[in-house]
């Protein structure tokens, strides 16, 4: 069945445009974010829960790409999960990456306008932030090409610069600074730690959002996801072990911009290095503000166009071939979530989206291979079912740890889902056929 031209994307993705909104997504994590862990567990506490999580993205990625390889659909987990458990499976996982992606945008605006009012304290934080949506909504709907073109220029700029953090600060690092109370909460701390730092890595499955718009798929998407990845494990370690060596790590985990203020103590906050630091510190934010709403606008349009949301939200612009209502909703949802939380709250609850979101995919991959042995796959999960189970394992320690020590944030999370669930049946939408070709394969309701 042809899908109707006006739900359908425009093919114009490379590998180089990957790579870049690969780690646009994720590179604000680096930024900002992964410093409120060492609040709960200490720099080597901390050090710790990050190697536990970076083995666990290391198993999912070199799984997750099988996945996407294999089906190249704009609804990344959505899809898999439908094809492999039928409309319940693929509401749970859409809606967890909804919450994923939806709710790292206000997280990173919150930075932004954080970064803005560190270079000029008249800037409101908060309506900076709310200027950031508007501008990168208009940029996203004008069209996929030119928007992933601004991800190669602008992450190429994001990297640059944590390599310059590093060399700054490298000849100021010392032991004694990073050792000083290294793990004052024990083990407790390593396992509170967790979603802070997942933030280090959280969503580079955003790739997936963009299948639709990539050409040649089953080639291209395996490249962009394992060299993002190798780029991202080097520089969240190489920022976080340099920044705790800098000073007391304290004065740093509860700030919006610690990276700003660490060379600012290396280098005192009136040179004009740290000023330079600062201000183009924005292009990391900037990276991964634009990936996400470029991919949450693409998981509701895939939800929408399955018909799991509102159907005008599957419509693409004549003109710019991009889902604008879609862009638009996400930008709403953004705008809420700035009014009403905070940012190391809305950095939670968007983990708390990704790592079900992870789960429900290594379980959609075993599912596949199972019921779906024939079906193309152009890349196929490293050590197979080794690598699946660890990240299934890791993202479900994960998800435990942070249902411990945020009860409240878990409940709001799992309350949305319950609702949804709950409306789901009483519209009957899980007994609907999907008119999409991707999921045709899916188990159909009976």
């Amino acid at each position: 069945m042809e899908t109707p031209d006006n739900k359908q994307l425009k093919k114009v993705l490379r590998p180089v445009h990957l790579w870049a909104i690969a780690v646009g997504l994720v590179i604000s994590g680096e930024y900002f974010g992964w410093n409120f862990g060492w609040a709960v567990s200490g720099t080597v506490g901390f050090l710790i829960a990050t190697l536990l999580v970076t083995v666990m993205y290391v198993a999912f990625i070199f799984s997750y790409t099988e996945l996407t390889a294999a089906i190249p659909h704009a609804g990344g987990a959505f899809a898999y999960a439908y094809r492999a458990m039928g409309p319940f499976g693929g509401l749970i996982a859409g809606y967890a990456t909804l919450v994923d992606f939806l709710f790292a945008t206000p997280a990173i605006a919150f930075a932004l306008g954080s970064y803005l009012h560190f270079l000029y304290p008249v800037v409101d934080v908060f309506w900076s932030a709310v200027a950031f949506n508007i501008v990168f909504i208009l940029l996203n709907i004008w069209g996929v090409k030119e928007s992933a073109g601004f991800s190669v220029f602008i992450t190429i700029l994001a990297v640059a610069e944590l390599l310059l953090f590093m060399g700054v600060v490298g000849p100021h690092f010392k032991m004694a600074n990073f050792m000083t109370n290294p793990m004052p909460f024990g083990w407790a701390g390593v396992f509170a730690a967790l979603p802070f730092a997942v933030w280090f890595y959280l969503a580079i499955e955003g790739v997936a959002m963009v299948a639709e718009e990539v050409k040649d798929p089953k080639r291209n998407i395996p490249r962009g996801y394992l060299s993002a990845l190798a780029t991202l494990v080097f520089l969240a370690l190489g920022v976080m072990i340099f920044a705790g060596g800098i000073t007391d790590w304290h004065k740093l985990s509860a700030l919006d911009y610690p990276l700003p203020e660490a060379i600012g103590i290396a280098l005192g906050k009136t040179s004009g290095l740290t000023q330079l630091f600062a201000s183009i510190g924005l292009f990391g934010l900037i990276a991964s503000f634009h990936g996400t709403i470029l991919a949450s606008s693409r998981q509701v349009f895939a939800m929408a166009r399955s018909g799991f949301l509102p159907g005008p939200l599957a419509v693409v612009n004549h003109q710019f071939k991009t889902p604008h209502w879609a862009i638009v909703a996400g930008g709403l949802v953004s705008f809420i979530a700035l009014y009403t939380g905070t940012t190391s709250q809305i950095i939670i609850l968007s983990v708390m989206g990704a790592v079900v979101m992870y789960m429900m995919s290594m379980v959609s991959l075993f599912v596949l291979r199972r019921r779906e042995p024939l079906l193309e796959r152009p890349f196929r999960a490293f050590f197979y079912p080794v690598f699946p189970a660890i990240a299934l394992l890791l993202s479900a320690v994960c998800m435990v740890a942070i249902m411990y020590y945020n009860f409240k944030i878990s409940l709001l999370f799992f309350g949305g889902l319950a609702l949804c669930l709950l409306v789901f049946m009483l519209m009957g939408i899980h007994k609907k056929p999907v008119l999409d070709d991707e999921l045709m394969n899916a188990p159909q309701p009976v």
